[in-house]
């Protein structure tokens, strides 16, 4: 069975947006390892943030922004969350936790330390994309 790994929002679009940085290369890594895992939540707001007016510079049009959420989902599996999780001072956080739970995943790629602060979550790390770089699976 290959590794399952989560990442948060912040760090998929910032992974997508620009090739080359930490982030960038801790997805490629969970690629190489494994897949990347999406509930229906997580998805949603993946597409919500890269559709946002801010990032339109990065991208030609919206027919470029889903070839690359259609890249990302490729590598990816596909979780019902079973479980409601409130564990997170930030409560829209716990969409990756309850993700994570579900999908028994490898770990929690972020930056955010809402998340980072609760290392380890019932036993899955919660790492950033350096620590990620480290890791051995």
């Amino acid at each position: 069975m290959s590794s399952l790994f989560v990442f948060d929002t912040n760090g998929l679009v910032s992974a997508s947006l620009i090739g080359g940085t930490t982030t960038a290369k801790a997805l490629d890594r969970a690629i190489i390892l494994g897949k990347l895992t999406f509930s229906n939540a997580t998805m949603d707001e993946f597409i919500e943030v890269l559709f946002r007016k801010k990032f339109d510079r990065y991208f030609l049009n919206d027919e470029e922004k889903w070839r690359t959420i259609g890249r990302i989902t490729l590598n990816a599996e596909f979780f019902f969350t079973k479980e409601t999780i409130t564990a997170c001072r930030d409560p829209k956080d716990n969409k990756f936790l309850e993700l994570a739970v579900a999908a028994k995943a490898s770990c929690i790629i972020t930056g955010d330390s809402d998340l980072l602060i609760l290392h380890p979550f019932r036993e899955i790390p919660i790492v950033n994309a350096s620590d990620f770089l480290e890791m051995k699976f």
